[in-house]
C-alpha cells in the first residue's frame, strides 16, 4: 500500500511487518509492550471514542506527556486518521503560553500525562472557552481518563464511520499544528500537513544505516526526546514505518539505566546530551585513579590526533579501542548502529571523537517548519563539521547574504492565523527563508555558520556569530553553558555557567575549598581564574574582534525548569541576558551613568 498519510503508516506496518513489541513503556519498574494489532485496534477505539463525543474532523485536540509514552502514539493515530488535528504541546512552557495556545487553536479536548500537568492545565481552563474537557493518562482521582474514550469505541458497529472519514482525508490536508517554542516571544503555530511529514520520512530514510544481518523485529529504538518536537516525532514515524521497535526512555535521569536494559540500535540525541555523555565519561576516566587513569587519558590523546573518521588501525589504537572505547559503546548499551543528531549544532571535536570510538552519529539539520529534515549525513557519504546532503526531494539555495533557503514538499503551508508571518517567511520565489546562515561546499555538503537572528554587530561594526564561539568554548571541561553578549558593544563578553561537578572533582583535587553550592562556587576566583586561562586559548583561534574580553559566571544552573533553556536545551538569549543584567553591567561598566 502507497504511504500517502501519517495513518497509513500503522496500517502498513500491520500488513507488512507486524511486530510483537511495537512500543513499550515502563509503569512501575515494568517494561508494558504493545504489538502492532493491539496499537491499531486501540487507535480505532479512540477514534470511535471521539466520534461519539462529537469531535469533527478539523477539530484540536492537545497532546501533553511529561515524558513520552505509548498512550501518545495510540492517541495519534485515533486522532489523525478522523481528520482531527492534533496540538502537541511541551510540558515544560508557562501556564501563560497554555492559555495561549489553547485559545489561539481552539482545542477542544486536552490529553495529558500526569498529575502536575493537569493542574497547569485546569488552572487555566477557565478562561479557554472552546475548552471541553481534559483526559489524563495516569489514575487520577477525580480526573477524567483516556480509557473513558476507549471504552466509549469499544462497540465496533461505527468502524465504517472511522473508515469512511479516513478515506476522505487527502495529503494536503492539515495534521498537526506544532508551536514552537522559539527563544523570544509568543508561540507560532507551524501548519503540517500529512505529506509535509510523509515526504520528510520518506525522504531521510534512505539516510539511515541498516545492518543486514539484523531482522526488523530485533531492531531496537530508544526515544527519550519530547514526541511534541518534531525531530523526535518524524522519527518515531520513520521508525514505525520500518517495523523497529521503539522504546520510551523513562526520563533522562533514567536514561542511562534505560539504555543497559533496552541495548538500543538507535537513539535520537542533541548535542547537549552529547556533551553530558562525555562529561560523564570524562570524569570517569579522570577520577579512575592510577593505571586506569594513565591508560583513559592516553587513549583520548591517540583518538584526539585522528582528523577524519576511520576504524582502529595500527596496534595503539587497536589496544585503546579494546582497554577505553569499547566500554564507551558498553554505555550506551553495546549495541549502537548510530545516534542521529539534530535541533542544534553538534561540536565537531566531540562528533569526531565518538566517530572514532566507533559510535557514529549521523548530524542533520531543520526546522519546525520543514518537517523538519532539510539534510543530513549518512554512512555512506558523511562529512565531519557538515549536515550532510540535502535530503533529494528538497531544493535548497543559499542567497546573497548567505541565508540557507528551501523549496520542497516537507517546507509547511503557513502559520496559523498569521498571513504577515508567513509571507516574511518566504522569498518572492517562494523559498523557505530559514534563518540560519550557510553554503553548500564543493561536494555539495551542507555547513550552517550560524543563526542569522542571533548574530549581532559590535559598536565597530564588526559582525559576530555567537554559536561558533560558545561551540568552540564548550571545549573547556570547566564550562557546562555560555553565552556570548556584545550587540552594540565595544567587544564580545560571556556569561558563563561552570560544569559545577566538575568544578567540585577539581578543587578537591588542587586543596581548594569554595564551597558546594552553585551560588558559591560561581563566586570563586580560582575557578573563574582557570576559566579565563580557558578563554584565552581558545581566542587563539579566533578573529580578534571575535574574542572574548570578560566572562562573568552565572550563580545557577541554566535550564528548562528556570525558563533559561528552550525545551531542546537551546539558549534562550534574551531571557538569560535579563536574568543576568547585573553581571553585563559588570562585564560592560562604561554603560552605567
Amino acid at each position: 500500500m502507497a504511504i500517502k498519510r501519517l495513518f497509513d503508516i500503522p496500517h502498513y506496518v500491520l500488513e507488512k511487518l507486524p511486530q510483537t513489541t511495537m512500543f513499550a513503556t515502563k509503569y512501575n519498574g515494568e517494561w508494558r509492550k504493545t504489538s502492532t494489532q493491539e496499537f491499531v485496534n486501540q487507535g480505532n477505539k479512540i477514534s470511535r471514542g471521539l466520534l461519539k463525543l462529537g469531535i469533527k474532523p478539523g477539530d484540536k485536540i492537545a497532546l501533553i506527556t511529561t515524558n513520552s509514552r505509548t498512550e501518545w502514539a495510540i492517541m495519534d493515530l485515533g486522532i489523525s486518521q478522523i481528520g482531527v488535528v492534533s496540538v502537541p504541546v511541551y510540558p515544560s512552557i508557562s501556564s501563560e503560553d497554555y492559555e495561549f495556545i489553547f485559545n489561539d487553536a481552539e482545542i477542544k479536548y486536552c490529553f495529558l500525562s500526569d498529575k502536575d500537568l493537569l493542574e497547569k492545565v485546569v488552572k487555566i481552563k477557565g478562561n479557554v472557552p472552546s475548552l471541553q474537557g481534559v483526559f489524563t493518562f495516569d489514575d487520577i482521582t477525580g480526573a477524567a481518563n483516556w480509557k473513558e474514550i476507549i471504552d466509549l469505541g469499544e462497540d465496533d458497529s461505527t468502524q465504517i464511520e472511522v473508515e469512511d472519514l479516513s478515506k476522505a482525508i487527502n495529503t494536503e490536508d492539515l495534521a498537526t499544528l506544532i508551536y514552537t517554542s522559539g527563544t523570544t516571544g509568543r508561540p507560532k503555530g507551524v501548519m503540517l500537513t500529512h505529506e509535509n511529514i510523509v515526504s520528510n520520512v520518506l525522504g531521510s530514510i534512505p539516510r539511515i544505516p541498516r545492518k543486514k544481518s539484523l531482522d526488523y523485529k530485533d531492531t531496537r529504538v530508544l526515544s527519550f526526546l519530547p514526541i511534541c518536537h518534531i525531530f523526535e516525532r518524524m522519527l518515531f514515524y520513520l521508525f514505525q514505518y520500518n517495523g523497529f521497535s521503539i522504546y520510551f526512555a523513562e526520563s533522562i535521569e533514567k536514561m542511562g539505566e534505560n539504555v543497559k536494559e533496552v541495548k538500543p540500535h538507535y537513539m535520537s540525541v542533541v548535542p547537549r546530551l552529547v556533551e553530558k555523555v562525555y562529561d560523564k565519561i570524562y570524569t570517569t576516566g579522570s577520577t579512575a585513579g592510577g593505571l586506569k587513569t594513565k591508560i583513559f587519558f592516553w587513549a583520548l590523546q591517540l583518538i584526539s590526533k585522528k582528523k577524519e573518521v576511520s576504524k582502529p588501525s595500527g596496534l595503539q589504537e587497536i589496544i585503546a579501542d579494546k582497554l577505553v572505547f569499547k566500554k564507551w559503546r558498553e554505555g550506551l548499551g553495546g549495541e549502537i548502529i548510530t545516534l542521529v543528531s539534530g535541533s542544534a549544532a553538534l561540536s565537531t571535536r566531540l562528533n569526531l571523537m565518538f566517530q572514532n570510538a566507533g559510535i557514529p552519529i549521523l548530524e542533520g539539520y531543520g526546522l519546525t517548519e520543514t518537517s523538519p529534515v532539510i539534510s543530513v549525513n549518512s554512512v555512506e557519504k558523511m562529512k565531519v563539521g557538515t549536515v550532510g546532503h540535502p535530503l533529494d526531494n528538497l531544493t535548497v539555495k543559499i542567497q546573497e547574504d548567505g541565508e540557507i533557503t528551501v523549496k520542497g514538499p516537507s517546507v509547511f503551508k503557513s502559520y496559523f492565523k498569521n498571513e504577515e508571518q508567513t509571507r516574511e517567511a518566504f522569498t518572492d520565489d517562494g523559498f523557505f527563508k530559514t534563518g540560519d546562515i550557510g553554503h553548500l561546499d564543493n561536494e555539495g555538503f551542507l555547513q550552517i555558520t550560524d543563526r542569522k537572528k542571533e548574530m549581532f554587530k559590535t559598536s565597530g561594526g564588526k559582525y559576530i556569530a555567537p554559536q561558533t564561539i560558545e561551540n568552540l568554548a564548550k571545549s573547556s571541561k570547566f564550562i557546562e553553558q555560555i553565552m556570548v553578549v556584545g550587540d552594540g558593544e565595544k567587544m564580545p563578553c560571556a556569561f558563563v555557567q561552570p560544569d559545577f561537578e566538575y568544578a567540585k572533582i577539581w578543587a578537591s583535587k588542587n586543596n581548594l575549598n569554595f564551597g558546594t553550592t552553585p551560588k558559591e562556587i560561581a563566586q570563586s576566583q580560582e575557578l573563574k581564574d582557570k576559566i579565563e586561562a580557558d578563554i584565552k586559548k581558545i581566542n587563539e583561534h579566533l578573529g580578534h574582534w571575535e574574542q572574548i574580553k570578560r566572562i562573568e559566571l552565572t550563580p545557577e544552573i541554566w535550564s528548562i525548569e528556570s525558563g533559561l533553556l528552550t525545551p531542546t536545551l537551546k539558549l534562550k538569549r534574551k531571557a538569560i541576558k535579563e536574568k543576568f543584567s547585573d553581571l553585563y553591567q559588570k562585564m560592560y561598566p562604561q554603560n552605567q551613568s
